[in-house]
């Protein structure tokens, strides 16, 4: 009977630190840790190891119950994963302990598992609100202005090549293309101005 540790965060940017020193300090002998958010693909597979890892007797110690996926089913799939090997839950700051087998502490861990989902669907709400608030959808600004698209259009329908826009609004010509596209303008045939 073996304490394991899992430890995770959502981004590169964030620290394991506080996580894995915690886990040290309830006494775990491994710590498996991942530095991805719940779906990425190095998550699962960090996950796998250490699901690959724990055995009959073991209890994995979390310090959060959400550190174990991103919504519900996910948290529950993997607490289903330890059950059917025989393996234990805990999380140092929630009251659950499904080692011993009480079902009150398996009630609160589905509670805890379903407000853990929504609080992070509420997180996306708030982040569409403001992205929708301020316009910031997020990817590259345009390198052009809405002025010069128009001009751009018209010098489409006036025969100038993409190469020569491109040139003269330093763009790509794969830019001044998908703005002949957008615009519904076809393709110049060579030879055109």
């Amino acid at each position: 009977m073996a304490l394991i540790g899992w430890a995770r965060v959502s981004t590169k940017d964030q620290s394991l630190e506080q996580q894995v020193e915690r886990l040290k300090e309830a006494g775990c002998i491994k710590i498996f840790a991942s530095k991805h958010s719940g779906k990425a693909e190095s998550n699962i597979d960090k996950l796998d190891e250490m699901l690959g890892y724990v055995r009959d007797g073991d209890t994995l110690l979390v310090c959060k119950l959400d550190r174990l996926g991103r919504s519900l089913s996910q948290v529950l799939s993997t607490v289903d994963r330890l059950t059917a090997k025989g393996v234990g839950l805990k999380a140092l700051d929630q009251p659950i302990d499904t080692s011993n087998d009480d079902a009150m502490a398996k009630a609160m861990m589905q509670l805890l598992g379903m407000f853990a989902e929504m609080e992070r669907n509420m997180i996306v709400e708030r982040t569409m609100a403001g992205r929708e608030a301020t316009g910031n959808w997020g990817g590259r600004p345009t390198k052009y202005t809405e002025e010069q698209e128009k001009e751009m259009i018209q010098k489409m329908k006036d025969g100038v090549s993409d190469k020569k826009i491109a040139t003269e609004y330093e763009l790509s010509r794969a830019t001044v293309g998908r703005i002949r596209q957008r615009a519904g303008i076809a393709p110049i045939k060579w030879g055109n101005k």
